[in-house]
């Protein structure tokens, strides 16, 4: 899929209690690109999707079985259909198991 790149970085220790982690999207405002991380302390089906303000699915970026460690994923600014999506503020939620976690970015063009 052209519109993620996907890194698996060493797992670093246990950064907290929770068994999944979602940090905050890097660089935020971001242009062309962001980078996503998350943590799992287990495997789990984990998908990652991104909303408009409007609550409607622009982009799945992942949806897959993951081993435990730090995943980061690359979102490009396209929607589902390859097109650049406009300026404003968008939701990225990770759904790891029973764990579901949204947060905002913002896209400045």
């Amino acid at each position: 899929m052209r519109i993620l790149r996907r890194y698996l970085l060493q797992w670093r220790g246990n950064p907290t209690l929770y068994d999944f982690v979602l940090d905050q999207n890097y660089p935020n405002p971001f242009n062309p690109s962001t980078k996503i991380q998350f943590s799992l302390l287990k495997a789990a089906d984990v998908s990652l999707k991104i909303y408009n303000m409007l609550g409607q699915e622009v982009a799945e970026i992942m949806h897959e079985k993951l081993n435990p460690g730090a995943h980061i994923y690359e979102w490009d600014g396209t929607s589902r259909e390859g097109k650049p999506v406009a300026s404003g503020m968008y939701f990225y939620r990770l759904t790891a198991g029973q764990f579901v976690e949204t947060k905002k970015m913002v896209l400045l063009k």
